[in-house]
């Protein structure tokens, strides 16, 4: 399994094209703007991208989807609980009064409740519920790779002055949820560098709450 990181979009955002290398199979995990090294590196490469995964519903995680599904095609999932945010993105950003010009609401196929079991070529993609920065916040785990959105970062974990957030309920599913895998599962945030389980049960501010 390969992991590609592109860093883009109005937050520097991290966006990871995971890809199969026997099955040819990839999937893009959040989007925030239209990346043209991963439509590059999927065409030079020939490869089929079976979905857009998102980790959350906030504006920087979302704004690329409809432009980069131009040329993917691919099915687009998030959580119920972040739906009507990911649908109403232009909304959500005129009232924190930020700029929508160019901006279209991205398009979902459907929610992960609907989606069935998701796999990349043998493996199969779990979905963790990880509630507090969002209502809808996920992980999601492949083999011994977790991609935390804003949930878990190296150090810290994901604001939740917003509205939907809440620190017990983070707090919840850093230290009794994500905190119970493996030491060694490696952690791919949604923005800043990667992590490990095991730093972050040694190292990460959460412990102390």
């Amino acid at each position: 399994m390969l992991i590609n990181t592109y860093v883009a979009g109005p937050v520097q955002a991290n966006n990871y094209l995971v890809v199969d290398e026997v099955s040819k199979e990839a999937i893009l995990i959040d989007c925030s703007d239209y990346v043209e090294e991963i439509i590059d590196y999927v065409k030079k490469n020939n490869l089929k991208v079976k979905y857009i995964l998102l980790t959350h519903g906030h504006f920087d995680h979302v704004l690329g989807i409809n432009r980069m599904n131009e040329v993917l095609g691919a099915k687009v999932y998030v959580h119920e609980g972040d739906k009507e945010q990911v649908v109403n993105t232009r909304a959500v950003m005129t009232m924190f009064g930020l700029p929508t010009e160019g901006v279209e609401n991205p398009k979902i196929t459907a929610t992960l409740s609907d989606a069935g079991e998701l796999t990349l070529g043998n493996q199969v993609i779990k979905v963790i519920e990880t509630p507090g920065h969002t209502p809808g916040g996920v992980c999601y785990l492949i083999g011994d790779c977790l991609f935390s959105g804003d949930t878990l970062f190296r150090g810290t974990i994901g604001r939740t002055d917003l509205p939907g957030g809440s620190f017990q309920q983070i707090k919840h599913s850093v230290k009794d949820v994500l905190f119970a895998l493996d030491e060694n599962i490696k952690v791919y945030p949604g923005h800043g560098e990667p992590t490990s389980i095991g730093y972050e049960k040694k190292f990460n501010d959460i412990v102390n709450y």
